[in-house]
């Protein structure tokens, strides 16, 4: 997955977008590509990776929401995809 991944990250770079990595050490290595910021985090055991990953993009998704003035306690449409089965 992670060749798939790094091909996927040269199309965004050949288009101009910006890239955030969030890697380990090794990744960071082999992904080869110029990136906007790279976050590399420790290595783990894989079934905790997962978990470990998901707090960087976690906060970058809730200091995203807070700068574009979204309330980030009242999410839209929340009922909706509570109540819907």
């Amino acid at each position: 997955i992670f060749e798939k991944t790094v091909s996927n990250m040269q199309e965004v770079a050949a288009r101009g977008g910006k890239i955030i990595l969030i890697t380990d050490a090794k990744g960071a290595a082999q992904a080869g590509i110029k990136t906007m910021e790279t976050i590399i985090l420790p290595e783990v055991p894989e079934i905790m990776s997962p978990i470990i990953y998901a707090l960087p993009i976690q906060m970058l998704a809730y200091f995203t929401a807070v700068f574009m003035g979204t309330d980030v306690d009242q999410p839209r449409n929340l009922a909706k995809s509570v109540t819907v089965e």
